[in-house]
Parts: C-alpha cells; sequence; structure tokens
C-alpha cells in the first residue's frame, strides 16, 4: 500500500483505493498489444528460418500461423475459466505449484528474450537504411550494424519501461497507434508485391519436404551426424520448431484478458480473430514475397532486414522505393519497439500472477506512489533485458535461436494442462472450449484439446534436441528462475499466512470531502455500500446489469468511528486497515470478472446510512444499492436511509433511487427525493396509465392524497416491491 496526498490537519475525511489493474480496455487495444509482438515477427522470422532450414521456410512459418489459430483457441478456452489467467494458473490448477513455477520460469525467459530481440530487429533495419542512404549519397562511412542495433534496442527498452510504470493504459494507447500506422504499411506492401508479381512473375518456394531441407551448420543441434533427421516426421518437426518463434505473443493474449473490458469471453475472441488474421496476412504472406520476388543470390544480404530488401526489389522508380523502404523501416522500427511495450506488459502480468500466489514477497508488487504500477517488477524484467541486449552484441539470429525455447515449452505445459483440467474439473464454468470435442458411450473426448497438446510436446522434445543455444541457454535461466521462485516462496511463507497471500496493493489517496470532479464520478453514478467481503452479490448484480453500463460504479465502504468522531475524519493511522485491503481485493476480482471499472472509497461514519446519505448527495448518485440486512427487512432499511436523505443538506431536486437486492434474487426500489430519476419512456407511459386507473378507482370527490396512495399501490403491485417511501420533502 502506498499513501500519498495527506491532509494538512492530520484528518481525513475519506480515502480513495485506486489499482491500475482497473484500467480496462477494448479488445482493438488488446489485439494491437498482442499483434506488436505476434505481427513484429514478420521483420525478422523470414531470415531466421531460412538461414536454418533452407528456401522451404515460408511454408513453415505459414503452417505455424495457421497453427496459431489452435493455440489461440487453447488460451481462448484457459482464459475464460480464470480471469487472472495465464500459464502459471493453468499449470497450478491441473499439475500443482511446483510445475507451475518450472513452466512460468520458461515462459519468462521468452518474455525476456522478446524485447532484446525486437530492438536489436529495430536497430537492424535502421542501420540497413543509414548505411544503404551513406552509400548512395556517396560518404565513406559504414555504421556498425550489430553497434547500431544494441544502441537502438536500448533506447526502446528504456523509453518503454518509463511507459509501463507509468500504467497499462498509457501502453495500450501506443500499441493501437502503431498498429494502424502498421496496417497501413502492410496494404501498400501486399498490393506492391502483388503489381510485382503480376509484371515480373515469380514461383513458390520448394515444397516443404524432407528433400527440400537444407539445414544449416548448426540447425540439427545434437541431432546432426545421426538417422534421427533422415526420417520425414522428424525433418518436419525440425523445421517447425525452427518457425515456431512466429508465434510469440499467444501468452501476451492471457495477460491482458484481465484488463479486456466486458464483454470479456465476446470480447476476447474477437480480439483473437483479429490477432489470427492480422498475422497470417502479414508474418505468412512476407516470407512468400521475399521468396518470389528477392533474387537467391541477394536475399540472404536482407537475412536481418527482409522486408526492406522487398521493398527495394519492386517495380517502380528507385526514389519511390527509397521513400517506401524509409517507411518500412519507420513502422519496423514502431511495431518492434511495440514488441518490447508487449514482452514488459507481458512479464509483468505473469509475475503478477506468481506474486499473488505468495511465491514473491509483498516488496515486488508494491505499487508505484504516483501511477500505481508495480514498478519493482518491471524494473527487473527491463533490468535483464538490457543485460540480454549487451550481451547478444546485436545478433538477431543468436537471439532467434535462444528464444523459442520458452515459446515452445510454456505452449505444451498450457495445453496438458488444459486437457486436463477437462477431467479434473469437468464442472468448472467455461464460456468458450476448444471445438472437436465427442462422446463416446457418455464419456468426453476432446481431439483438439488433444491434438494440440501433441504436436505442441513433439515439436518440443525436437526442439531441446536441435536448438543447442535454446536449450543450454534456456536451461540456465528457467533453473535460475525456478530457484528463486522456490526459495522467495518459502521465505515469504514464513512471514505471512496463506490467508493474506492473494491480497491485491492499492495505491491510497486521501480527499477532504467526497466530491465527484475530484474523484472523476459523473453525475448519476450507481453507488455500492460493502462492508462483508463474503456478501458482496448486491455489487455482483449491480456490474452485470445493463442499466448501470453507462453510469460510474462507486463501491463505498463506510469505517464506523466513536461518537464524535466520524465528523472529524480517520487518522493516519486509520487509513486502511487489514480488512479493508481484503474486502477491496473481492471487490477487484468480481469488478474484473465484468470488465467493468470501480471507483474505491473508504469514508469515516458515526452512522452508516448518514455516511451513505452524504456520500450519495455529494456524488450525486442516480441509484444505491445494497444487499438485504440480516437483521432488518428492505422496507426498513428504505425506512432508516429516508429519514437520514432528509436531514442531509441537498438541493431541492435531487433524487435517487435506493435499490434492496433480497436474498432470494428479488430487486425492491425505493424513491428518495423529489421523483424518480431516470425514468424511461416506457416508465413514464406505465406510471400514467397506473395514475389514471387510480383517478377511476377513488372517483370524483376524493381528496387528492387517496389519489396518490391509489396510484403507489398500484405501482407497487406492478414491480412487485415493497411500500415505497417517498421522503418528506
Amino acid at each position: 500500500m502506498d499513501i500519498s496526498s495527506p491532509a494538512s490537519e492530520g484528518r481525513v475525511k475519506v480515502v480513495v483505493a485506486t489499482t491500475v489493474l482497473l484500467s480496462f480496455i477494448s479488445f482493438w487495444r488488446a489485439a494491437a498489444i498482442v499483434l506488436s509482438d505476434l505481427g513484429s515477427t514478420a521483420y525478422y522470422v523470414g531470415g531466421i528460418v531460412e538461414q536454418a532450414i533452407g528456401r522451404s521456410a515460408p511454408w513453415f512459418i505459414l503452417g505455424v500461423m495457421l497453427f496459431s489459430y489452435a493455440v489461440r483457441a487453447l488460451y481462448i478456452e484457459s482464459s475464460a475459466m480464470f480471469v487472472r489467467a495465464g500459464v502459471y494458473r493453468v499449470v497450478k490448477e491441473a499439475m500443482g505449484g511446483t510445475l507451475a513455477k518450472l513452466s512460468v520460469s520458461a515462459l519468462l525467459f521468452d518474455y525476456v528474450l522478446t524485447g532484446p530481440i525486437s530492438g536489436v530487429s529495430a536497430g537492424r533495419y535502421v542501420a540497413g537504411l543509414l548505411n544503404d542512404l551513406l552509400a548512395r549519397g556517396g560518404v565513406a562511412v559504414h555504421l556498425s550494424e550489430g553497434l547500431t542495433a544494441t544502441a537502438v534496442a536500448i533506447f526502446i527498452t528504456v523509453y518503454f519501461w518509463w511507459r509501463n510504470t507509468k500504467g497499462l493504459h498509457e501502453s495500450s494507447d501506443d500499441a493501437l497507434r502503431i498498429m494502424k500506422i502498421t496496417t497501413v504499411m502492410v496494404v501498400i506492401l501486399i498490393v506492391w508485391c502483388g503489381l510485382t508479381l503480376l509484371e515480373r512473375g515469380g514461383s513458390l518456394p520448394p515444397a516443404p519436404l524432407p528433400r527440400n531441407l537444407q539445414f544449416s551448420g548448426d540447425a540439427l543441434g545434437w541431432l546432426k551426424g545421426t538417422i534421427w533427421p533422415t526420417f520425414t516426421a522428424v525433418a518436419i518437426f525440425v523445421g517447425f520448431g525452427h518457425s515456431i518463434l512466429a508465434m510469440s505473443g499467444e501468452e501476451s493474449l492471457a495477460q491482458v484478458y484481465r484488463e479486456i473490458e466486458r464483454p470479456k469471453v465476446k470480447n476476447l475472441q474477437r480480439a483473437g480473430m483479429v490477432i489470427f488474421v492480422y498475422s497470417l496476412l502479414f508474418t505468412g504472406l512476407v516470407s512468400f514475397f521475399a521468396s518470389a520476388i528477392i533474387p537467391d543470390a541477394i536475399r540472404p544480404r536482407f537475412y536481418d532486414n527482409l522486408i526492406s530488401g522487398l521493398a527495394m526489389n519492386l517495380v517502380g522508380p528507385l526514389p519511390l522505393r527509397l521513400l517506401f523502404q524509409a517507411f518500412v523501416v519507420v513502422v519496423g522500427f514502431l511495431i518492434l519497439a511495440g514488441a518490447v511495450n508487449t514482452s514488459i506488459v507481458g512479464s509483468n502480468g505473469v509475475l503478477n500472477r506468481v506474486s499473488e500466489d505468495g511465491v514473491l514477497t509483498d516488496w515486488f508488487r508494491k505499487p508505484h506512489r504516483r501511477f500505481g504500477t508495480t514498478y519493482r517488477l518491471i524494473n527487473m524484467v527491463t533490468v535483464l533485458q538490457l543485460i540480454t541486449i549487451l550481451l547478444s552484441r546485436g545478433d538477431v539470429y543468436l537471439l532467434g535461436e535462444a528464444y523459442a525455447f520458452g515459446v515452445v515449452w510454456s505452449f505444451a505445459f498450457n495445453a496438458v494442462s488444459v486437457l486436463i483440467l477437462r477431467y479434473k474439473r469437468p464442472d468448472a464454468p467455461r464460456d468458450w472450449r476448444v471445438p472437436l470435442n465427442i462422446r463416446v458411450a457418455g464419456f468426453e473426448v476432446p481431439i483438439g484439446l488433444i491434438g494440440i497438446a501433441a504436436v505442441l510436446f513433439a515439436c518440443a522434445i525436437v526442439n531441446l534436441f536441435t536448438k543447442e543455444i535454446a536449450t543450454i541457454s534456456g536451461l540456465i535461466f528457467t533453473g535460475g528462475f525456478f530457484v528463486t521462485f522456490v526459495v522467495s516462496e518459502r521465505l515469504t511463507k514464513r512471514r505471512r499466512s496463506a490467508d493474506h497471500a492473494m491480497l491485491d496493493q492499492f495505491q491510497l489517496n486521501t480527499e477532504k470531502d467526497i466530491a465527484a470532479e475530484a474523484l472523476g464520478s459523473r453525475p448519476g453514478a450507481v453507488l455500492v455500500p460493502v462492508r462483508d467481503y463474503n456478501t458482496l452479490t448486491h455489487l455482483d448484480w449491480v456490474l452485470g446489469q445493463r442499466e448501470s453500463e453507462d453510469r460510474d460504479v462507486v463501491v463505498l465502504t463506510v469505517r464506523v468511528l466513536a461518537q464524535g468522531q466520524g465528523s472529524a475524519g480517520l487518522g493516519q493511522d486509520q487509513m486502511f486497515s487489514d480488512y479493508e485491503q481484503k474486502l477491496f481485493t473481492r471487490v477487484v476480482a468480481i469488478a474484473e470478472r465484468h470488465g467493468r471499472g470501480v471507483i474505491l472509497l473508504v469514508a469515516p461514519g458515526a452512522n452508516i446510512f448518514d455516511a451513505l446519505a452524504q456520500a450519495a448527495v455529494q456524488l450525486q448518485a442516480g441509484m444505491i444499492v445494497v444487499g438485504e440486512s440480516e437483521i432488518m427487512p428492505p422496507s426498513q432499511q428504505a425506512h432508516l436511509l429516508g429519514e437520514a436523505w432528509d436531514r442531509t443538506p441537498k438541493d431541492g431536486d435531487l433524487a435517487t433511487r435506493f435499490v434492496v437486492l433480497r436474498k432470494d434474487g428479488g430487486v425492491q426500489r425505493f424513491p428518495l427525493g423529489a421523483h424518480v430519476p431516470d425514468l424511461s419512456p416506457e416508465d413514464i407511459e406505465r406510471i400514467h396509465k397506473i395514475w389514471v386507473e387510480a383517478v377511476k378507482a377513488v372517483g370524483p370527490g376524493i381528496h387528492h392524497r387517496d389519489i396518490v396512495a391509489a396510484a403507489l399501490n398500484s405501482l407497487e403491485h406492478e414491480l412487485g416491491t415493497g411500500t415505497p417511501r417517498p421522503s418528506a420533502g
């Protein structure tokens, strides 16, 4: 917890608890974050794979992009089961904590390498363009591509370290802008390549058959000189394994799921489809275009900046091609930089899942004093990435060979875990399932899941023996993180109870009063008081109502103080209790599940009803929603709040509705103030009909009060509520 802006008089009226994790984003933003990684691989994967397996590389890259649809389906199912999803959570639920820590350690190796390979690749494109321009200008200066790539990668990493320190929403803005510009470049590239092929013609690369695979000296690893590569299946999996880094970024989909706005699963599916189509067209086509358009003799010169080479070999005048090459490099710089951003976002999300489970101490999750982000986790990942950049000395192929270790093993662990959970937790809620499920004698056989898991594990095993650099470096890194997690978990268990392990961390800000402008709450908000973290059904109900979608939801817990202390406020030692931290942790979990943001408040008061009425008046709330009390009926709750409402100073025309969610699921509504606000045209028409019927029923010569009573009784019968109690005003 972090406390800022203390009241000058030493006591405060209200505490605002915030967490950056409640900044929800659209499926477009989520897709942009993932595509910044997945789409960026188009800039370097073609050159890396062709160096490893020869001219058949485009077919394997296409196969990986098609298979990515199946892997994405896997992540959608696991995310739909757990809001705070990802490899760690899924593997732990299926196979226990030890394998979960092992799998997430391998995944972190992937994330740590994502940033450096993307940043270094961006640097290679920049260096290639500058050297080309210098040579064409007759300047006898040649920039060191490795040194330039290293410097550019460091600059990008530091920039996005700062953006992520400021918060995910800021980073998603960057990702969305980058993908808009990239889309323009992709459309121009596809159209121009199509025109080039129409004019010059072209041929497809050699078929992905063992006889056409030309493995480089280190592409077979420990299988070199053995009989294994002669087997067709092994040879195909070797090629597939060298291409699988084109599928990097899928885990980020699970990490951003927590921040996707409602409807969460539907928006996750939309984001997944956008990612699949975009990456298939971009990454899949680039390698085919490069193979058909760039002559075989000069293509090796562009292995590190393949799209630049493609731009310079298109039809058209040289100045126009140079201009497009510059555009390609600028866009490449942006999208590859976006991949660095994605790596920080994803690794921060993964480490948060681990830390929440008590594997890392609370020190790591301490929120930033100003921005509320888990900046220490971000700092740790950034430092590891900077070290990797310096050690690689700007070598894209070296980073690419090491890269796929974490990708394939984390995918494999996740696939097997989701398969196990189909049988271990068959009744668990699943809003979406991987297709191809058949029932044999009443027993479900998930053909789709079994096939995905089999392919991933076969690829992981083959990679283990063919990628020496990846295997050695990956095992060292994974082992180091695994040991760190085990030691940290044991230390953490000594310091805190298991009950405390899952608490969120909050940034605390103090205010002198509950002011709508200071809290960012618009008039007409829904005020939801909470006290018991085991009875938050009414909050769940509010967040699921269509009526509240366009309103701010303010969650308030009232700290009842001794008589006379409520008006004085909270002391600095009373700001935020452990109980309130646990209460708001449960509130945040519900908000995440619905994909809705909430404002969290702690306010003092000598009387709950007075504090609630004052908060509603100050926020100009349009609705107050509570759960049914254990000690009094809804009508009495409404009566006590109505009295508190009457004695609270306010504008004469201010009104709200008091809503009680009963234990049986029924809803009772009571008007407070001059009128019931926010009536729909249908409600107004119904009330008019009720009024006309009441006048007819009472008859002429009867006092106006009797007509009102008859109308209210008819309205009570219509709505199925208890007796409404308007205020004395």
